[in-house]
C-alpha cells in the first residue's frame, strides 16, 4: 500500500496496514511473478555445468562478491578436515587454493547482475563456476543441485528504506522458490535484513515462510546478531533455512559462541580485528560528512564491535582512532578538531570486519571515467551487501556436519530425483 506523496523515497508507506489487504496484495504479486517466469525460454549456460558426483553441488543466487558462498565452502572444509586446519589454510591464499577442493560443497553456478561484484567473484572462486549475469527474472532454467544459497535483495524490507509492501524488489524471493521447485535441492540457506520480520505487521514473513514450505521444505528462520558468532560487528540478520521434507535432518540454529557467559568466548572487538592496520589501512572513501551522517554517533571505541557495515562508502562508520564524536543537540553530533581529524573505515578494515580473509581480492571495475571515490564506493557496496564470511560458516556448519555423515544417503536420493526428472521429461 502506498500513497503518491513525494518524499525522500518515490513513495511513502502508509503507517497502518490492513492485514487482509496485505495478504491479497502478496498473493497477487506471487501469481504475477510465477506467470512471468513461465514465459521465459530455457538457458544455454547449463551445458557448461561442472558437477561433482561425490559432493553436494551448490547454486548461488544473488551471489554478490561471495561472502555467503565462501562461508559455506569453509563449513564444508571444516566437515572434511577440521576447523583448526581450515583456519590455518585461511592464512595463505596459496594454501587455501591448494586445499579448497577438499570441501564437502562444490559451487557450480552463480547469479548476479552487479558487474564489479561478478568480477570480484571471478577473481576468488574456481573458474569452473558458471556465472549468469542476467536478471534472475529472465532465467528460464536453473541447474540441478543439492544446495541453493542466496541473500535475496532487501532494499524494500530495510528499516532504512521506504518499506513499501508493494515494492517489487520484495518479490524476488519468488525466483528463489522457483529455483527450488525446478531443482529440488536437499537444502537451502537464505539471508535477509531484520526489517522483513515487521513489514506489513509480520504478514510478509508469514507469507514468505509459507511459500518456501509449499515448495516442499521444512523451514526454520531466526534473527541472529553477527557479533554472537565472532564477527566484530553489530549486525542483525534473518536466516531462513530449508531442509527437503523427505530428509530426516532437523536443522537447529547454532548457539552463540561469543558473549558475556563464562561458557562463551569474549566478543571480538575492533582492536583485535583491525588494530594491526593502523599504519597501513589502505584506501578509504574520502569526502565531507552530511548533516544526516552527523545526526547520530558514527564512531565506536577500540574495545567495541563496529556498527553495521553498510553498502556505501559515504555511510561507512568512522575509524575508532582519535577523539569520540560529541553530541551537541537533538540529532546533532560534531567531530572534535574538525572533519580532517576523522576518517571513515577503509576498504581493508571493513573487509576484516566482514571477516573476509586478507587475500580476498575486490574489483572496483577499473573504469577510469569514474572518480576515485566512485570506484572505491563500488567496493564498499560489495562488502556491505555481503554476508559476513564467518557468520555464513557457522550457519552452514550443521548442514555440513549432518551431510558428511549421510553423504551416501544424500547421493542416492539425489540420483533418484534426477532420474525421475528425466523420466517425467520424456513423457511430456
Amino acid at each position: 500500500m502506498k500513497i503518491e506523496e513525494r518524499g525522500r523515497a518515490k513513495f511513502r508507506p502508509l503507517k497502518n496496514y490492513d492485514n487482509e489487504q496485505v495478504k491479497t496484495l502478496l498473493l497477487e504479486k506471487i501469481e504475477q511473478e510465477q506467470e512471468n517466469a513461465q514465459l521465459i525460454a530455457t538457458d544455454s549456460e547449463l551445458e557448461n555445468i561442472s558437477r561433482e558426483s561425490n559432493k553436494l553441488n551448490v547454486v548461488s543466487l544473488f551471489s554478490g562478491c561471495g561472502g555467503l558462498d565462501l562461508g559455506v565452502e569453509l563449513a564444508g572444509l571444516d566437515a572434511k578436515l577440521s576447523q583448526e586446519s581450515t583456519n590455518n589454510l585461511l592464512n595463505s591464499r596459496e594454501d587455501f587454493l591448494e586445499k579448497r577442493h577438499h570441501s564437502l560443497f562444490h559451487t557450480i553456478y552463480s547469479v548476479d547482475m552487479f558487474k564489479e561484484a561478478n568480477e570480484t567473484y571471478r577473481l576468488n572462486f574456481p573458474k569452473t563456476i558458471v556465472q549468469n549475469k542476467k536478471d534472475i527474472r529472465k532465467i528460464g532454467q536453473f541447474p540441478n543441485c543439492d544446495i541453493v544459497l542466496g541473500g535475496f535483495p532487501c532494499p524494500g524490507f530495510s528499516e532504512a528504506g521506504p518499506r513499501l509492501i508493494d515494492d517489487e524488489r520484495n518479490f524476488l524471493y519468488i525466483h528463489f522458490i522457483r529455483c527450488l521447485m525446478q531443482t529440488k535441492p536437499a537444502f537451502f540457506i537464505a539471508e535477509n535484513v531484520k526489517g522483513m520480520l515487521t513489514l506489513g505487521k509480520g504478514e510478509v514473513i508469514k507469507q514468505i515462510i509459507q511459500d518456501f514450505e509449499s515448495a516442499g521444505y521444512k523451514v526454520k528462520f531466526q534473527l541472529v546478531n553477527a557479533r554472537d558468532y565472532g564477527v566484530p560487528q553489530l549486525r542483525e540478520r534473518v536466516f531462513i533455512i530449508g531442509v527437503r521434507e523427505d530428509l530426516s535432518f532437523n536443522y537447529t540454529f547454532p548457539e552463540p559462541t561469543h558473549g558475556h557467559s563464562t561458557q562463551q568466548k569474549p566478543y571480538v572487538n575492533l582492536q583485535e580485528a583491525i588494530g594491526d592496520l593502523k599504519s597501513n589501512p589502505g584506501e578509504w572513501y574520502k569526502g565531507s560528512f552530511s548533516s544526516i551522517y552527523l545526526s547520530r554517533n558514527r564512531k565506536k571505541n577500540w574495545e567495541d564491535q563496529s556498527f553495521t557495515i553498510q553498502a556505501s562508502g559515504r555511510q561507512a562508520p568512522l575509524h575508532p582512532g582519535g577523539e569520540p564524536m560529541k553530541k551537541i543537540g537533538k540529532d546533532q553530533w560534531e567531530l572534535p578538531g574538525g572533519e580532517e581529524m576523522h576518517r571513515r573505515l577503509s576498504i581493508k578494515e571493513i573487509a576484516r570486519i566482514q571477516t573476509f580473509p586478507d587475500w580476498f581480492i575486490f574489483s572496483d571495475g577499473n573504469n577510469k571515467s569514474i572518480s576515485h571515490n566512485g570506484r572505491v564506493d563500488k567496493v564498499y557496496k560489495q562488502i556491505g551487501n555481503a554476508v559476513p564470511v564467518e557468520l555464513a560458516r557457522v550457519i552452514a556448519r550443521p548442514i555440513a556436519e549432518w551431510s558428511a555423515k549421510n553423504m551416501t544417503k544424500l547421493i542416492k536420493k539425489r540420483n533418484l530425483t534426477y532420474q525421475l526428472d528425466l523420466f517425467e521429461g520424456s513423457q511430456v
